[in-house]
């Protein structure tokens, strides 16, 4: 018997999307009850206002097929609040995120955690005789690789803000 591989197979990538919608009440629960409803996973999510007032800026990120992702943007584009919707994955775009830890940063562990802070461009905004509080931007290897530099210490708490995502260019949300 011979078995032949199925090419057909799609491939499961991460998706950002990012979307412009009212700024009402509601308008998060209905976009995260159309995930939940179809048993999409959202991975990351971000939403605050604009610069207009009636409007926030949500952006998402979740993991499917083209496919998937796709039909999961139409139905997001039936929903009433949402007024424009792009996939940014499907353009070049920079993506960013932003990290906070809350390190046990004692006698000679002050001096490691600055210099990890300084190798990834971050900056400390917080001490006590204790602690330090850093924070680090950049994508989310850049934020994994944090961490792993920070493994070995004492890390208290830790909060990350999710992706954040913009096109690159001329081509913008509004």
């Amino acid at each position: 018997m011979v078995y032949e591989e199925n090419t057909t197979d799609a491939v499961e990538m991460r998706h950002i999307i990012s979307i412009i919608l009212e700024n009402e009440a509601g308008a998060l629960s209905r976009v995260a009850g159309l995930f939940s409803a179809r048993a999409y996973n959202i991975e990351s999510l971000t939403v605050a206002p604009t610069d207009d007032p009636s409007l926030s800026r949500m952006t998402l990120v979740t993991s499917g097929t083209d496919e998937v992702v796709e039909q999961v943007c139409k139905q997001l584009n039936k929903l009433i609040d949402v007024v424009k919707l792009v996939n940014l994955t499907d353009d070049v775009h920079v993506e960013r995120e932003l990290i906070l830890i809350k390190v046990q940063a004692e006698n000679e562990q002050r001096d490691e955690v600055k210099r990890i802070v300084d190798i990834f461009h971050g900056q400390v905004i917080d001490m006590t005789d204790t602690t330090y509080i850093i924070e680090v931007t950049g994508d989310s290897e850049k934020i994994d690789a944090v961490l792993k530099a920070l493994e070995h210490m004492t890390m208290l708490e830790v909060e990350r803000s999710g992706q954040l995502g913009m096109c690159r260019g001329d081509k913008g949300m509004v």
